[in-house]
C-alpha cells in the first residue's frame, strides 16, 4: 500500500480528507480532491488523489496523477516507484519498466528489482524474471514467494506448492499465500485441500471485514457495491470464491459453483474483474446463452483477459452448434491462436468446424488425433506399471495425472468421431468406434453413457443398454434425494429398456422414486419446475405410439403434462403434439380405431393445454435469431392445441 507524507495547509480540510480515507470513503474523497488538485495543481491534492485512485484499483487514473507529480518533482523517487507500480497494475508493462530504469537510488533497489521481476513475469519473459528474482536477497521473504510463482508458471505445481507452503509457515497466515497454496492443490486435482484453504480465506475475510457483505447477495439481501478497493484485494476473497466456484464446476456441482460466485463481496457489473466475469458467463451459459457469449467476446477485447477465455468461447460455440461463429472468431483473432490454443485444441476445433462442409475429411483429422492419443495412453500405461514395480509413488502419481489428462483430451475426439456416424443414423459404426476404445475408456462415465445411447438406438440391444445405464443411475439410486441429479433422458431410456426386456416392476420402481423426489422438492420449492417424470412419461408414451399402441401411449403422454401449469412448455408440447398428429394421421387413414371415450379424454386434455398454454411459445428461437421478441397468438400452445382438437372432433364426426 502506498503512503504519503504531504499535508494540505487547511487543517479542517486535511482532517476531513484523511477521515474519509480512513473510513474507506475514497469516491467521496476523490470528488472533493478533484477541485483542489486540478484548479491549483496542489501537490498534496494530486498525491492524495493518486493514492485514492490506486486504492480503488483505478490504476490508469492513478498512473496519470503520479505522472503529474513526477513532472512537478522529478527528483522524487517515491513518486516514480508509485507511477511504475500503477502502470504495472494497468498492464502497461513496457512503460512501467522504463520508469523503473530511471530510479537509481540505492534505497529503492530492492523494491525496483522486485517490481521489474513482476513486470517481466507479466510479459511472460520468465528467463528475465528468474534472473531478477535470483538477484534479490535470499532472506527477503518475497524471494521465496516469487520463486514459487515462477515454478507455477512453468507448471511445476508440486515445487511451487512447497515454496508457497514454506512462505505461509514463515510469515503466518497471508490471504494471498493461502490462495496460492489452494491454487497449486487445484492444479494437482487435490480439491479437498484446495477447498480447505479457500474456506480459511473466506472465514478470515468475514471475521476481519464484515463491511464486505460476504454472502448477503446469495441470501437475497440488497446491498450496495463494496467497490474494487485494496482492502478487497488484500483479503483475496474474490480469488478464493472464484477458485471455489471452479472446483465445484469441475465436480459438476453447478448450483454450488453459482452460489460461490454470488457469495463474493457485491460489486456492480462494470466493476467486476475479468476472472469473475468469465466465470459468471461460463457457469450461467445454460440459463442465458446469448449473454454468456456476449461476456466472453467482450473479454477478448480486454487487456489482459483470462487465458481460458478464447478456448472456452470457441468450444462453447461448437458445443451449441454455432460453427460459423466459431470459424469467424478464429479468423478474426488469428493472433490469439498460437498463444492461447494448444496444438491439440487447434487441431480438434479445426476438425469440428471442417465437419460441417466435409465429414469425411473431418473424420480423417479426428482419426489422426485419436491415434496419437491412443499411442500416448499406451505409453503412459506402461510407465505407470514400471513405476509401480519400482515402488516410486511420486512418479506413479505424476504419471497417473498425465494419463488422466491425456484421456480427458481423447474422449472429446472419440465422441466427435462417433457423432459423424450418429448424425447419419449409422449406429453400428458408432458402436465399432466405441469398441476400439474400450481398453482405455471402460471406466469412463461419459464413454459408458454414450455406449448405452448407441445400444438403445439400435432397438434390438435393450438388455445391453440396461447394463450400461443401470450403474450410472444406481450411483444416485440408493439415496432418494439424489436421483434427479441424473439426466432425465437417461432415466427415460432406462425405463424403456426395462419395459422392452419385460422388467416392468423395475421401471415402475424407478418412476416411483422420481415422482417421490419431485413431490418432495415441489413442497420445498413450489415455484420451481421439474421435468424428469414428465420426460420419462413422454418417452414411454412415444415408444408405445410408435409401436401402434396409441391408447396406452397417448394416456402416458397426457399424464406426463400434469399439472399443466408446471409441465407444459415449448419442448414438452413439441413431443406431445408430434404423437397427437401421428395419431390423427393414422385415424384419418383408417389404420387404427379409437373408442369415443378415449377421443373425449384427448379433447379434454387439449382444452387444458389451450387454457394453460396462452402464454407458452410453440416455437423455440435461437438466442442469436433476429426474430422479434414478441410472438403472435398463432405461435402459442393454446392456438395449436385448438387446431389439434378441431381435427380430432372432425374425425370423430366424420
Amino acid at each position: 500500500m502506498f503512503t504519503t507524507n504531504v499535508v494540505i495547509n487547511d487543517g479542517d480540510f486535511t482532517k476531513t480528507i484523511y477521515t474519509m480515507i480512513k473510513e474507506g470513503r475514497f469516491n467521496e474523497a476523490i470528488k472533493i480532491l478533484h477541485g483542489i488538485a486540478e484548479s491549483n495543481s496542489c501537490r498534496a491534492g494530486l498525491s492524495l488523489l493518486a493514492y485514492c485512485y490506486f486504492y480503488t484499483q483505478d490504476f490508469a487514473n492513478a498512473a496519470s496523477y503520479y505522472e503529474q507529480l513526477c513532472q512537478m518533482i522529478p527528483e522524487n523517487n517515491h513518486y516514480k516507484l508509485c507511477h511504475a507500480q500503477s502502470l504495472y497494475q494497468a498492464c502497461m508493462y513496457e512503460e512501467a519498466f522504463k520508469i523503473t530504469e530511471e530510479i537509481v537510488d540505492e534505497d529503492y533497489t530492492s523494491e525496483v528489482t522486485k517490481l521489474q521481476a513482476a513486470i517481466k513475469y507479466g510479459q511472460e519473459d520468465l528467463v528475465s524474471a528468474k534472473n531478477l528474482v535470483d538477484s534479490c536477497p535470499n532472506e527477503d521473504p518475497d524471494t521465496e514467494v516469487n520463486l514459487g510463482c515462477l515454478l507455477y508458471k512453468e507448471e511445476n505445481y508440486e515445487e511451487a506448492l512447497n515454496k508457497f507452503s514454506t512462505a505461509l509457515q514463515n510469515l503466518g497466515f497471508r490471504p494471498y499465500l493461502a490462495y496460492n497454496v489452494a491454487l497449486c492443490h487445484y492444479r494437482l486435482k487435490e480439491y479437498g485441500p484446495a477447498l480447505k484453504y479457500c474456506a480459511d480465506i473466506i472465514e478470515r475475510g468475514i471475521r476481519d471485514h464484515p463491511e464486505l457483505s460476504v454472502g448477503m447477495q446469495t441470501e437475497g439481501i440488497e446491498v450496495r457495491s463494496v467497490g474494487n478497493t485494496l482492502t478487497l484485494h488484500e483479503t483475496s476473497l474474490t480469488e478464493a470464491f472464484n477458485l471455489k466456484a471452479a472446483i465445484e464446476y469441475q465436480l459438476k456441482n453447478m448450483d454450488a459453483a453459482r452460489e460461490a460466485l454470488t457469495d463474493m463481496p457485491p460489486r456492480a457489473e462494470y466493476e467486476l474483474d475479468a476472472v469473475t466475469l468469465h466465470n459468471q458467463a461460463l457457469m450461467n451459459i445454460e440459463q442465458n446463452l446469448a449473454e454468456g457469449f456476449e461476456k466472453l467476446q467482450f473479454l477478448l477485447q480486454q487487456n489482459p483477459f483470462p487465458p481460458e477465455t478464447f478456448a472456452n468461447l470457441l468450444l462453447l460455440f461448437c458445443q451449441h452448434e454455432c460453427y460459423d461463429l466459431a470459424a469467424d472468431v478464429l479468423a478474426e483473432n488469428a493472433h490469439l491462436t498460437y498463444k492461447y490454443l494448444t496444438p491439440y485444441l487447434y487441431d480438434f476445433l479445426d476438425a469440428i468446424i471442417t465437419q460441417q462442409t466435409s465429414p469425411s475429411e473431418a473424420y480423417q483429422k479426428l482419426d489422426e488425433l485419436a491415434n496419437r492419443h491412443t499411442e500416448q495412453l499406451r505409453k503412459l500405461t506402461k510407465q505407470v506399471q514400471e513405476h509401480r514395480t519400482n515402488g516410486d509413488t511420486d512418479l506413479v502419481k505424476k504419471t497417473v495425472l498425465e494419463y488422466e489428462a491425456c484421456l480427458d483430451r481423447y474422449i472429446p475426439v472419440l465422441m466427435a468421431q462417433a457423432k459423424i456416424y450418429w448424425e447419419v443414423e449409422n449406429y453400428a459404426q458408432v458402436e465399432k468406434i466405441f469398441r476400439k476404445s474400450v481398453e482405455f475408456c471402460n471406466d469412463n462415465d461419459i464413454w459408458r453413457l454414450n455406449v448405452a445411447h448407441v445400444l438403445f438406438m439400435q432397438e434390438n440391444k435393450f438388455k445391453e443398454a440396461t447394463g450400461f445405464y443401470e450403474p450410472i443411475v444406481k450411483k444416485n439410486y440408493a439415496d432418494i434425494l439424489n436421483i434427479l441429479n441424473v439426466s432425465a433422458i437417461v432415466l427415460a431410456n432406462l425405463c424403456v429398456s426395462y419395459i422392452m426386456t419385460s422388467q416392468n416392476e423395475e421401471a415402475e420402481e424407478l418412476m416411483r422414486k422420481i415422482e417421490k423426489e419431485e413431490d418432495q422438492l415441489a413442497f420445498e420449492e413450489p415455484e420451481r419446475k421439474y421435468f424428469h417424470l414428465c420426460i420419462v412419461n413422454l418417452v414411454i408414451g412415444t415408444l408405445y405410439c410408435s409401436k401402434g399402441n396409441y391408447e396406452f401411449g397417448i394416456s402416458r403422454i397426457m399424464k406426463s403434462l400434469e399439472p399443466y401449469n408446471k409441465k407444459l412448455g415449448t419442448d414438452t408440447w413439441h413431443y406431445t403434439k408430434r404423437c397427437f398428429l401421428n395419431l390423427i394421421e393414422n385415424l384419418a387413414k383408417h389404420m387404427i380405431v379409437l373408442r369415443d371415450s378415449v377421443i373425449q379424454e384427448c379433447v379434454t386434455f387439449l382444452e387444458s393445454c389451450e387454457l394453460y398454454g396462452k402464454n407458452v411459445r410453440s416455437v423455440a428461437y435461437s438466442p442469436f435469431s433476429d426474430e422479434v421478441e414478441q410472438f403472435s397468438g398463432q405461435q402459442t400452445v393454446a392456438y395449436e392445441a385448438r387446431i389439434v382438437k378441431c381435427m380430432l372432433l372432425k374425425l370423430q364426426n366424420y
